[in-house]
Order: structure tokens, then sequence, then C-alpha cells
């Protein structure tokens, strides 16, 4: 038996070194393969350039996204306080719109009947006026009764302060009571526009009925448009009101638009997100409420390790730096970690791995090119 466990382990010892061996002869081919070996002509003709880590001021990037917004006072919803029958109107969707500008022709007997109300009263106003001032005359002379000028004074308040409740209406829809006489009564009423800007949404059409709640146009302001960003709750307390970022949608991701931070939510969403508002520098008329944006906001600038740009060579999906030997005539590619990267620069993650190490900045691909002709 014992003599059974004697061959068990000599038999485990004897796999255990041949897995050992056949590893190390795997990880030594392999080794093999990432070099590269250069002849003294080769070098002298071949421009490349080595430098050691070092540490440069690269910024770590937040990638967020939200959609385009306009805050409520930048939307303006087109009513008419009387209603009445539409008459007409020529908005669109999107098409601009210019302050005072008729967007709009509503007409309806009631605002005859107004008009009309307001003239009225007016006249009445005036006769009142004169007898007012008569009997204020007659009773300074005892020559009426006090209660007499007190009905006509009291008569005379309530037309003035009837003729100041029409002229009110009046200004509601849009007249000017000052230049209303009797031959300017008009059935039909002008809807002017409110802002500058542009036809969001048409609820209405010529003929049609409106009631007073009924919201006929959405008008849009666009100059504080701005963007709404959600921003994970771990990501939040990296960023700070004035900080700037670029924004840009799917369609174009080379278009960039700069914008700053302007605002930053105080409540959670259900999904975690805090709402961050950004202005856009300038107002771009591609830009429309409701359209998906992302943003990439740069955060934590710090000395970081790194290499140029050039540095790095991608191989089968991997990045790679080329390690130059003593002699600066050997070459081995090994694989490395990226982080972020800013003004020509690029965060080495696994620096550790390269630290005291010569690395080639400038001919990698030249080098990648010999390596993969090697392989072939």
């Amino acid at each position: 038996m014992k003599q059974i466990f004697r061959l068990i382990i000599i038999y485990s010892i004897i796999c255990s070194c041949s897995h050992k061996a056949a590893t190390e002869e795997k990880t030594t081919e392999s080794s093999k393969q990432n070099l590269v070996s250069l002849s003294p002509e080769q070098v002298k003709s071949v421009d490349i350039s080595v430098q050691k880590l070092s540490n440069h001021n690269i910024s770590s990037l937040i990638r967020v996204n939200g959609i385009i917004d306009v805050p409520p006072q930048n939307t303006v919803s087109v009513c008419m306080p009387l209603g009445g029958y539409l008459e007409s109107t020529t908005l669109l969707p999107g098409m601009p719109v210019t302050k005072g500008e008729v967007i709009g022709i509503i007409q309806d007997q009631q605002y005859i009947q107004l008009q009309q109300d307001y003239l009225t009263v007016k006249s009445k106003l005036a006769f009142t006026e004169l007898e007012y001032n008569r009997q204020k005359d007659l009773n300074q002379n005892k020559a009426s009764s006090d209660k007499i000028f007190q009905q006509i004074e009291m008569e005379f308040n309530n037309q003035k302060i009837a003729l100041s409740a029409l002229a009110e209406k009046l200004k509601l829809i849009h007249l000017d009571p000052k230049k209303l006489t009797d031959k300017t009564l008009t059935k039909s009423i002008n809807i002017y526009s409110p802002i500058t800007g542009f036809v969001s949404k048409v609820n209405v059409n010529p003929g049609r009925f409106i009631n007073p709640a009924d919201v006929l146009f959405e008008l849009i302001n666009p100059d504080d448009i701005h963007l709404n960003l959600k921003v994970f709750e771990k990501d939040v307390d990296k960023l700070f009101i004035g900080q700037k970022l670029n924004a840009f949608n799917n369609n174009t991701p080379e278009k960039k638009f700069p914008c700053e931070i302007i605002l930053i939510s105080k409540d959670l969403t259900s999904e975690r997100f805090v709402e961050v508002h950004c202005h856009f520098k300038n107002y771009d008329k591609s830009l429309l409420p409701g359209m998906y944006m992302n943003a990439d906001i740069k955060v934590n600038n710090s000395d970081k390790p790194s290499i140029p740009d050039e540095a790095v060579v991608n191989f089968e999906g991997a990045t790679y730096l080329f390690i130059a030997s003593t002699n600066k005539s050997t070459f081995e590619m090994q694989k490395v970690d990226l982080g972020s990267h800013e003004n020509g620069f690029t965060e080495v993650l696994n620096s550790d791995k390269f630290k005291d190490k010569d690395i080639v900045i400038k001919g990698s691909y030249t080098l990648l090119m010999k390596l993969k002709n090697k392989e072939e």
C-alpha cells in the first residue's frame, strides 16, 4: 500500500514539473513572438525615440447624457381670454415668429358687443360728468339738496368704474380704448406673438371655436435654451457651478457644443440621478428642445504617469507599448492599460510595469509592421 502511495506522489510531482515546464516554454515562446530586433543599419535608418514614463496633468472624463430643455419662463402658451372663432392663421410648427407679429385672427359677436358697451358707457359718462359738475355748483350755492348731489356723484363714480373695467377688457383683446370710435368697430381681433422665437405647437385650425382656456399656440424663446444632464450620484461631488463641458449628439459626434454648468439639483431622481442644468455658450439653430445629447465633463485635474499618444499601438483589439533593450536594437511589445488622455498624452494605468523602462515614443508603428512581417 505504501508503495502505491509513493508511486502516486512521484507521478504527481512529474506531472507538475511537466506542466510548469510547458507553461514556462509557452511564456518564453510568447515573449519571443513579441520581440523585434533591428540591425545596426536599420537602427540608423529608422527614426526611433525612447522616453521613460513621466507625469503630466491629465483630467478624468465623465460621459453623461441628457436632453435639450427650455425653462418654463421661455415657453409661452398663447390663449384668447374671451374666446371666439379662429378666422385665420398661417403658423406651422418650427416657423420663426417676431414679438408683436400677427399670428392669428379671431372673431366673435361678443367683441362687437364689448366695443359697443364701452362707447355707450363713455358717452353716458360724458353726460353724467356735466350733470355732476352742475349739481356740484348748485349744492355749493345751496340751490339743491345734498341727497340729489350724492346720487349724481354716485352715478358719476359708477360710470367711471364701468368705463375703466371695459377699457381693461378691450386691452385684453389688444384693442386700444383711446382709439376706439363708432367708426372703428370691428368683429375681428388680431392675436399677436408675445415673444421672438419659433412655434412649438399649433393646436387649432381656422373655423374652430376657441374657449378662453384653450391653448392656441405654444411658442419658444430659444435665448435661454439649456441642456439638462443626468449625472450619477457618485459623480456629483466632482462637479461645480461654472464648470465647462462639451456636448454633442449621436448624429454628428465630431461637432462639439461648449456649455457651462449653471445649476446642480439637490434632489435625486428615482433612478439615482441628479439633474444638472447647463447653458450653451452659443445657441445653434440645430439644437431643438427634446433632442437627446451626450456630454463629456473633465474632472480631477492631477499629475498622472503618462506617455505621448503616438507611443501607443493598437493590435488585434488591444493596446501595446514597445520597450527598448539596453542597446536600443531589440524591442519587446508589451500590453498596456490606458486611462484618460489630454493634450497629446495618455494616462498609463499599469504604470508599475513600465517604471524606469525605455518606452518607444516615436517609430512604434514601424516596429509593429516589422514584427507582423516577421510572424508572416
